[in-house]
């Protein structure tokens, strides 16, 4: 499998040095230059797997001639051994075919574990391959950030910045980051929001000289193989509750366009899927992009669901990509006009073959508070702000009767208990292995919107044991 730039200028790539790229040379995502396809009599084999195996079976075509399907399957079921809950992604009925697939079972309590425990260890073994070590920067809204620190601590061959908007993700969300002391661990408040951290991570990676001096690497939803890794719960969905024979629509909370873009590609592998909703909160730009086909970037407000109060979701432009007919040209300007005027008109053709596939909807707080004291009380389901607005985004969406939908939870109720308690009376508690997180001892840096004090930051910390 051979990997191509959405803006086309970048080499083409196997999957290993796409792991190790993370964002293209061209400043573009990387895609696979063809799309594996399973036939609805494959799909009904997948029925029995175990998370691991269908994980290994669904991913395999995205790593041939780079890993054996001996090592990919070891990979896989080392990934999936730590999860508390025996079916990995377990399904929730709220309804009649209306469905939660809790998503929050993980080490740190995300749906960015489901594909974070795989890549820290794909980084492991082809380091060890090709006897080299990275650094990783990355910027996280509140869950990658924990998700990737517990997947690369104590790694030989890497180290991990992570980058948080200060006072901007939650209690929990920050303590999970700021007490891992692992030696090549580093955590920085920013002062900005998420789409400022996310900035400072593509200037470096846009310095290729300070790229290569020191072997940058990422683990956001920019490399993909974090979008690889999340395809694979919408097939144990789908599976689940009776794929082929059975359409689907899934539900999506959504900011950066990772997650939901993993939704599509499973739909382009051949996964039956009608539609795929987007739950926004207020900050809706996604939500008003698939009304009026305009992507235009306001000011980011704070909300009660602070891991998507996003204005650029830098997944988009793979979905632009492929619905321009794959003209990176066209992708390259648009994302120019996009950076340069925060806004950008997408083309007729394309944004009507959008719309044919996605939907979206918002909720303020107050709308996102009663839907889940409203879920709380219809089906005993707790969820975090961010789940009930993925659940809330699937029961409004549900117009396809005849098709089955899933709403992701993407984070456990416990990282988000001030919003929880808020809606429902009930504070819910962290489990045991998380308990004391609130004694452990923090080790926090701070910094400015700084892209060059940032550099200075990484290369001393890159250079540490060189000093």
């Amino acid at each position: 499998m051979k990997y191509v730039s959405t803006r086309g200028r970048a080499p083409v790539l196997d999957f290993d040095d796409v792991l190790l790229a993370g964002l293209a040379r061209d400043g573009g995502l990387y895609l696979p230059e063809s799309w594996p396809r399973f036939s609805a009599a494959e799909i009904r084999a997948m029925r029995g797997l175990s998370y691991g195996e269908l994980a290994a079976r669904v991913m395999r075509p995205f790593v041939e001639g780079c890993l054996s399907d001996a090592e990919l399957s070891k990979l896989c079921a080392e990934s999936y051994a730590g999860f508390n809950h025996p079916a990995v992604a377990p399904l929730r009925q709220i309804g009649h075919n209306q469905w939660v697939m809790e998503l929050f079972h993980g080490p740190t309590l995300a749906f960015k574990d489901y594909a974070l425990q795989l890549v820290g260890r794909l980084f492991d073994h082809v380091l060890k391959k090709k006897n080299r070590r990275v650094t990783i920067v990355g910027a996280t809204s509140g869950d990658t950030g924990s998700a990737a620190i517990e997947a690369c601590r104590d790694r030989a061959a890497v180290d991990v910045v992570i980058l948080h908007p200060l006072g901007r993700v939650s209690e929990v969300q920050r303590r999970q980051m700021t007490t891992v002391l692992s030696d090549n661990v580093r955590n920085v408040a920013v002062e900005g929001t998420f789409d400022d951290c996310q900035d400072l991570v593509k200037a470096l990676f846009n310095d290729e000289a300070f790229r290569d001096e020191i072997n940058l690497s990422a683990v956001n939803s920019i490399n993909w193989a974090r979008v690889m890794a999340q395809i694979v719960y919408y097939f144990a969905a789908g599976i689940a509750l009776g794929s082929p024979e059975i359409p689907m629509t899934f539900a999506v909370p959504t900011g950066n366009f990772g997650n939901v873009f993993a939704g599509y590609a499973a739909k382009l592998m051949g996964l039956p899927i009608d539609k795929l909703i987007i739950g926004s909160n207020t900050n809706d730009i996604l939500t008003r992009f698939f009304e009026g086909g305009v992507m235009k970037t306001d000011g980011v407000v704070p909300t009660l669901s602070p891991s998507m109060d996003i204005q650029v979701s830098s997944n988009f432009e793979r979905l632009m990509y492929l619905a321009l007919d794959r003209d990176g040209v066209a992708v390259d300007k648009l994302m120019g006009e996009f950076r340069g005027n925060g806004a950008m008109v997408m083309p007729q053709g394309a944004w009507t073959s959008m719309r044919e596939v996605f939907e979206a909807y918002r909720f303020d707080d107050e709308t996102t508070l009663a839907t889940m004291r409203s879920l709380k009380h219809r089906t005993g389901e707790t969820l975090d702000p961010h789940s009930a607005i993925g659940v809330g985004a699937g029961l409004k969406g549900h117009s396809h009767k005849d098709s089955t939908v899933v709403a992701l939870a993407t984070a456990h109720p416990a990282k988000f208990p001030d919003a929880v308690e808020k809606a429902t009376g009930i504070r819910p508690a962290l489990p045991p292995h998380m308990a004391d997180l609130f004694e452990r001892p923090e080790r926090k840096d701070a910094m400015g919107n700084d892209a060059e004090a940032l550099k200075s930051y990484v290369r001393a910390f890159a250079n540490r044991k060189s000093v």
